[in-house]
């Protein structure tokens, strides 16, 4: 078998739905052996669970070596932010400290194993890509909450201080009671409290509650949601050229520089 066989070879396996689906179940079943370790088991059971873990650690070194010889352009593999990622937990994990100082770094390295399961799965892929895509977009909403939370704290110091120094004392703390708030982590309590010196003290949670917890979630809500459908359209468009097909957008615009030149033509 040449080289360009065995490297088919490999990209059909990597590119296999049953492949894929074994190794999401490995990192669902690496993520339940994390689990175990911390409860309090017998050390028969530990020696068991390390047995695993080696193996486990074993199967990601070759699922990641397959992935790697599957690559038609090998620099192609190492452009891939997620294909790095991979590498690096896998190449960590096979690092020998379980009895040395560095011991929390390979358990913490072993937990993030679990994220393999988004560089895996597309949907997931293009579900954290989006999130990071609206982050800018995001900016500006929680600088606006950011405000609202200032103006909001600056005003409940102002008035409740007297009532509860621990939830009203400065613009910071009430900052962290208005979280409370915002997360309805017994809030009723808060503003019960307020309520009985300053009947109309309400007015100040309702409104409040309605600008940060249902306005501003929505809104963020809609950022996401947008450039989620802007990033699945872009997919989409990718795949038709790679296809070779015609989107309705090319289709449109194909349409339009006939009508031009027709148009050109006649006048």
């Amino acid at each position: 078998m040449n080289t360009q066989s065995l490297q088919d070879s490999f990209f059909k396996l990597r590119s296999n739905r049953a492949f894929e689906l074994f190794v999401v179940a490995v990192i669902i079943f690496s993520a339940l052996v994390i689990g175990a370790k911390t409860y309090d088991i017998p050390p028969q059971v530990l020696t068991l669970i390390a047995w695993l873990d080696t193996g486990i650690t074993l199967f990601f070194l070759v699922e990641i070596s397959i992935r790697f010889l599957g690559e038609p352009n090998k620099k192609d593999f190492f452009k891939n932010p997620w294909n790095l990622f991979d590498s690096l937990i896998v190449i960590v994990s096979l690092i020998p400290i379980e009895d040395s100082e560095m011991a929390l770094i390979g358990r913490l390295i072993r937990i993030f194993r679990v994220l393999r399961m988004v560089s895996i799965i597309p949907e997931l892929r293009m579900l954290l890509n989006s999130l990071i895509k609206a982050l800018p977009q995001l900016g500006y909403v929680i600088l606006l909450m950011f405000i609202i939370f200032y103006i909001y704290a600056a005003i409940g110091a102002s008035f409740f201080a007297s009532i509860n120094e621990n939830l009203w004392g400065d613009i910071s703390i009430a900052m962290l009671t208005l979280f409370r708030v915002m997360t309805f982590e017994d809030w009723t309590d808060v503003m019960y409290e307020t309520m009985a010196v300053y009947p109309f003290s309400w007015i100040f949670y309702l409104t409040f509650i309605f600008l940060t917890t249902f306005a501003f979630l929505n809104m963020v809500i809609g950022i996401v949601v947008n450039v989620m459908e802007s990033e699945h359209a872009q997919e989409e468009k990718e795949r038709a050229i790679a296809e070779g097909e015609l989107t309705l957008e090319d289709l449109s615009q194909q349409i339009n520089e006939l009508k031009q030149m027709l148009k050109d033509k006649n006048g």
